[in-house]
């Protein structure tokens, strides 16, 4: 990227880190051959998918056999809740700050007769898990719950969402897109039956992700995409080597790194936020201490953000998730929140990360400070 251009989208997606493309290099042109065939090179790529594999499942303290290897985050999800269209249980439990795969996916088990409760949150984007126990039926089949959101970076009580939903014998599904690479997760104590993640959202390839599916959870859904048997059947198609090789470099780093890398990125998060938060009438949207250490999302009353974003030209930041970042709309995350739709337009997502530096930051904070007086003194 062009060394004049900040960039502050890192939950948009990450660069791929050049310590991962080293290790990915040799599967696009030596390493090369197909995992499924019987020769001796195939049976090589097997090998070397199957110690990748073991890396991530024990970053995760899971068995590797309860891996499924997608395209990404929304593949996931897509298998996850529509894996379960074959379901007697017709009920499905959502939340309205949901990633919008997530919201699709349950607009989709609508059309085929599913009905879905979508749970709201205060104004701090928390869930009240009274409310939780009180929407699960007896012919409830899912709980869809995100780790951290991706707009606001709010943490969610997974765990305890898991555990509400378990006593009901209802399955749940985690979208931790946002949260793998930038916590530890451990599915052993979250007990979830789903979780998915992506590998560029922690400075691995596009293209690959993952899908963690309990063994009570495979007695209950189909497979999506069917064809050579691969992946125990869940997911046919040839095996993406090079990207999950990357996925699984890029997961070792981030988690060898996590300290140092929490430690310095929340430094400058806290630096930029409490300058941005200096400006008059600026708020921060979205619960303080339960939230992701890279991400602040502010509200410039005055300033809409489409307007902003443009006139930050060199600086990317976004008004919402990858999905609509410059939109005439207001963010679904920010207006179930309770924010108007004025105040959501002119809502501002900062996310740092591994390459973010104290010299960018201090660049940023005067191009906002006075875009944004630009802004309103035009207002």
């Amino acid at each position: 990227m062009d060394s004049n251009f900040i960039y502050l989208d890192y939950n948009a997606t990450t660069p791929v880190d050049e310590r991962v493309l080293d290790e990915m290099l040799p599967f696009f042109s030596t390493y090369y051959a197909n995992p499924a065939g019987l020769h001796l090179l195939s049976l090589t790529m097997q090998d070397t998918i199957e110690e990748a594999t073991e890396e991530i499942a024990s970053a995760f303290r899971i068995r590797s056999k309860n891996i499924i290897y997608t395209s990404g985050a929304t593949e996931g999800i897509n298998l996850a809740i529509k894996g379960f269209q074959f379901s007697v249980k017709k009920h499905i439990v959502s939340i309205v700050t949901e990633h919008k795969a997530v919201l699709e996916a349950c607009v989709f088990m609508e059309r085929l007769g599913f009905e879905v409760s979508y749970l709201e949150v205060d104004e701090k984007g928390m869930l009240d898990l009274n409310a939780l126990t009180g929407i699960i039926r007896q012919d409830t089949v899912l709980v869809c719950a995100m780790l951290a959101n991706n707009e606001t970076g709010v943490i969610l009580p997974i765990k305890e969402i898991s555990e509400i939903a378990h006593q009901h014998n209802v399955f749940v599904l985690c979208d931790a897109t946002q949260a793998v690479g930038k916590m530890r997760i451990d599915l052993c104590d979250l007990a979830v039956d789903f979780l998915v993640f992506s590998a560029h959202k922690f400075y691995g390839p596009k293209g690959v992700g993952g899908l963690y599916i309990s063994d009570r959870a495979k007695q209950d859904i189909f497979p999506l995409m069917h064809g050579g048997g691969q992946q125990q059947g869940w997911r046919g198609g040839t095996l993406n080597t090079a990207g999950i090789i990357g996925m699984a470099a890029a997961l070792r780093i981030a988690l060898d790194e996590l300290q140092w890398d929490q430690q310095r990125v929340t430094h400058l998060r806290d630096a930029l936020e409490t300058e941005l938060l200096d400006i008059t009438g600026a708020y921060r949207n979205g619960h303080s201490p339960q939230r992701l250490y890279n991400t602040t999302n502010i509200c410039f009353p005055g300033a809409l953000s489409e307007q902003l974003i443009i006139r930050l030209k060199t600086i990317s930041v976004s008004s919402g998730s990858a999905c609509s970042a410059v939109t005439s709309r207001p963010s679904h995350v920010l207006k179930a929140m309770g924010l108007s739709d004025l105040h959501a337009l002119s809502s501002i997502r900062f996310s740092l990360g591994r390459f973010t530096t104290e010299a960018e930051i201090a660049q940023t904070l005067e191009q906002v400070k006075q875009q944004v007086r630009k802004l309103r003194n035009l207002a």
